[in-house]
């Protein structure tokens, strides 16, 4: 029996979901989001945008700089075969003119939000300054409004373009770490199986966070999340039909686009994987990890227990948060070691 996917009915596994940590379900409580649990629909999904929009303000260049701490560049490179030029934020701690490692970062949101700014802050407080590396966020374009592929097409056409300008860019193309959260996530991992089919650039690493990977919503924990979870399996179908169009619900769905779908998981950069316990993604992710194990392939797997769904975004100053943190950092440290040292 497939575990992942089977076992009792869902009104049983609601009844037996995982708890949350306490310390993360207080901040839940009183997140400035009053409608965190108001799922998304085909019907109320483009007022969702466009509150998305409106609410989240992207930052400016100069306030990316903070204050000459970063160098902070916004490049329109050229996109896919057919697409419109791909938008990146290249950045780097200032006064580092050596060529440095790049962690290659995915936005999450579902495929349907989000932007390229804002997660940028993070990333470089977080690992381009502790690290010494270069971060590279791209601005792929989101669903419905583009159907897959375009948006794991602009990612790579981003990379590519990324690897070929090294030199322009103080990067070392030898030491490139494809990342990101959720969908972000998702994208990263798909990205790894086209540059590997595609004899792209060779990544030495993927960070996957918390990462969308299944479109079929049929896992025990999609249905053990139901209404519990802050991104639950009907804002899931929401995104992915989205994404997919009329391939949604078809056995047709390409790992590209889902890369829970791949057969082949051998010839994969190692990864990093983590996931909360008590969050829709938990057995999709899991169960990626075993198939890169099962392939021959190295990944590090965190389930965080009682994490849902985005928890250090919500709870950033949570124990479980700051641990999960230093867990990423130390993972990319390692990786980033080896590389150098190799």
């Amino acid at each position: 029996m497939d575990l992942a996917r089977n076992g009792p009915g869902p009104d049983s596994a609601v009844r037996c979901a995982p708890p949350f940590d306490a310390e993360l379900a207080a901040a839940l409580a009183v997140s400035a989001d009053g409608k965190a649990g108001e799922p998304f629909t085909p019907e109320n999904l483009a007022a969702r945008q466009e509150r998305d929009v409106a609410e989240r303000p992207r930052p400016t260049v100069p306030e990316l700089r903070a204050g000459g701490c970063f160098e902070v560049d916004e490049l329109c490179v050229p996109g896919p075969p057919g697409g419109p030029d791909v938008t990146l934020l290249s950045a780097r701690p200032a006064g580092l003119d050596e060529a440095l490692p790049l962690l290659y970062y995915m936005h999450g949101g579902g495929m349907i939000l989000g932007n390229a700014s804002v997660v940028l802050p993070q990333l470089l407080r977080e690992w381009a300054l502790p690290l010494e590396t270069a971060v590279v966020s791209v601005e792929y374009r989101l669903a419905p409004g583009v159907r897959h592929p375009g948006p794991v097409e602009d990612c790579y056409a981003g990379l590519v373009w990324a690897a070929a300008h090294a030199a322009e860019l103080r990067i070392d193309p030898e030491r490139i770490v494809i990342g990101g959260k959720s969908a972000g996530g998702g994208l990263a991992a798909a990205l790894a199986l086209l540059t590997r089919d595609r004899g792209g650039p060779r990544p030495i690493g993927q960070l996957l966070l918390c990462p969308m990977l299944d479109d079929r919503g049929d896992t025990f924990s999609s249905r053990q999340m139901t209404g519990v979870d802050v991104w639950d399996r009907s804002s899931n179908a929401t995104a992915w039909q989205a994404l997919l169009g009329d391939l949604y619900g078809t056995p047709d769905v390409p790992p590209y686009a889902a890369p829970a779908r791949a057969a082949d998981l051998s010839g994969l950069p190692p990864a990093y994987i983590d996931v909360g316990s008590a969050e829709t993604f938990r057995d999709e992710d899991v169960a990626y990890a075993n198939a890169i194990w099962q392939a021959g392939g190295q990944a590090e797997l965190h389930v965080w227990p009682g994490a849902f769904h985005g928890f250090d975004t919500v709870a950033p100053n949570a124990a479980l948060s700051r641990e999960a943190r230093a867990a990423r950092t130390r993972w990319l440290r390692r990786v980033l070691s080896r590389s150098a040292g190799a």
